[in-house]
């Protein structure tokens, strides 16, 4: 999935310190029922990589990791690692719709600098 810095409604924070929009927990919830699977959750993670040195991952995932955070946003369970979490504090997960762009978006407050495609920051 591509990410883009970039938000336009923000639903509430949750333990994952990650809030999910309303419009992406939609799209994450159809998402998982085109996969017809109840056991998927939508994982949040940081990894190593990217112009800016850390790019961001999301992806379905059925695995329980130890330290993971779980939170739920209408029937959506967001999952961060113990790792990723302090780097994704307050990060708005969004879904864009438009013309210009589609797809899910990450607005984080943590990132000191970012890459100009949006898929990587530091």
């Amino acid at each position: 999935m591509t990410t883009e810095a970039h938000t336009e409604s923000a639903g509430t924070t949750a333990p994952t310190g990650v809030i999910l929009t309303d419009v992406a927990a939609v799209k994450v919830k159809a998402l998982i029922e085109q996969e017809g699977r109840d056991d998927l959750r939508l994982r949040i993670a940081v990894q190593p990589g990217g112009c800016s040195g850390l790019r961001y991952q999301l992806f379905f995932d059925e695995r329980s990791l130890d330290g993971d955070v779980v939170a739920d946003f209408g029937g959506v369970e967001v999952v961060v690692d113990r790792m990723s979490s302090p780097y994704l504090a307050g990060a708005t997960i969004d879904f864009a719709d438009r013309i210009d762009a589609q797809g899910f978006t990450i607005d984080n407050p943590n990132a000191q600098n970012s890459c100009a495609c949006g898929d990587s920051f530091h």
